[in-house]
C-alpha cells in the first residue's frame, strides 16, 4: 500500500513553483495525482471528465481519418491519451510550456506518462503554444518553442505547432491550458482568445478542421461570439461530472469550432 501523501517533484519554473503530488483517496483507496502552481491547483487525476470530453467532442465529427492532432497543454496526459485511443489518429503533437511536466511523463512519474512518451505517434514538444500559434515569441507567454531563441522580441517564433514543420496544418487542435478565456495563467495568453489570435490559429487547421477548448467556467456568450467571427460552426458543450470532494455535480465547458471548407 502506498503512503498517504507524497510530494513526487517540486521545481521553480518561469511561471512559478510547480509541484507534483500523490495522495491516497480515503474513500476509494486509489492514488490521486495532483499538480499545483504556487498555491493554485492546476489539475487532479480525480477530475478528468473535462479533459476526456475535450478530445471526444473535438474529434467526434471529423472524418474517418487518418487524423493529425495537436494538443496544447500536457498536464497529466488525459487529453492526449484519449486522442491516441482513437484509431483514426496517426500523429499527435503535444505542446507544453514547462519542461518539468514533459519530464514527469518521460520518467514515468505520472500514470499515463510512459505510455504517451513511448507511443511512436506521439511527440512531446516544449514550447509556448500561444506564441507558436500566433507566429511570434512576443505574442505569447514566457517559453519559446524548442530550439527557438529566448522570448525577448528579437526573433519571431515560426508560425506553427510543429517546430520541425513551420505552418503545418492539423485536423484538430485541442487546447487545455488556461482556466478559461477570461482567466488565463499568463497575460500573454489573452491575445489568442481575440479575433486576430483565433484567426492565426485557424490557419493551422485543414479546411473543415476543428478547434476545441476546455474551460472551467460556464459557457461565455461573449467568447462564443468571438469564435463565431472566425469559425463557421461553433458550439459550447457543458460537461457534468461528480465532485466527491464537495458533493453533487460540477461542470466544465468544451467549446468546439469548425473551420470552413474553403
Amino acid at each position: 500500500m502506498s503512503a498517504r501523501f507524497e510530494e513526487i517533484d517540486w521545481r521553480t519554473t518561469p511561471m512559478g513553483e510547480i509541484s507534483l503530488r500523490r495522495r491516497r483517496d480515503p474513500a476509494s483507496g486509489e492514488d490521486v495525482y495532483e499538480v499545483k502552481l504556487d498555491d493554485e491547483y492546476l489539475m487532479s487525476s480525480l477530475f478528468t471528465a473535462g479533459e476526456v470530453e475535450l478530445t471526444r467532442l473535438g474529434l467526434a465529427e471529423l472524418p474517418d481519418g487518418p487524423l493529425d492532432v495537436a494538443v496544447g497543454g500536457l498536464g497529466l496526459g488525459y487529453t492526449a491519451r484519449t486522442a491516441l485511443d482513437d484509431p483514426r489518429v496517426r500523429s499527435l503533437i503535444v505542446v507544453d510550456a514547462l519542461a518539468e511536466v514533459i519530464d514527469w511523463h518521460r520518467r514515468g512519474l505520472v500514470p499515463l506518462g510512459a505510455g504517451l512518451a513511448s507511443d511512436p505517434r506521439c511527440r512531446l514538444v516544449r514550447g509556448d503554444f500561444f506564441a507558436m500559434a500566433a507566429g511570434s515569441a512576443a505574442a505569447g507567454g514566457p517559453v519559446p518553442a524548442d530550439g527557438a531563441k529566448a522570448d525577448d522580441g528579437s526573433e519571431a517564433v515560426p508560425h506553427g505547432l510543429d517546430p520541425e514543420t513551420p505552418g503545418r496544418r492539423f485536423h484538430a487542435i485541442l487546447l487545455d491550458v488556461d482556466h478559461s478565456p477570461r482567466h488565463v495563467l499568463h497575460p500573454g495568453h489573452a491575445a489568442l482568445y481575440r479575433p486576430a489570435g483565433l484567426t492565426a490559429l485557424a490557419e493551422l487547421l485543414h479546411p473543415g478542421g476543428v478547434f476545441a477548448l476546455w474551460s472551467n467556467d460556464p459557457p461565455d456568450e461573449e467568447f462564443g461570439a468571438v469564435l463565431a467571427e472566425v469559425f463557421t460552426e461553433t458550439a459550447a458543450h457543458v460537461v457534468d461530472f461528480a465532485n466527491p470532494l464537495q458533493g453533487g455535480t460540477a461542470t466544465n465547458t468544451v467549446y468546439v469550432a469548425r473551420r470552413g471548407e474553403g
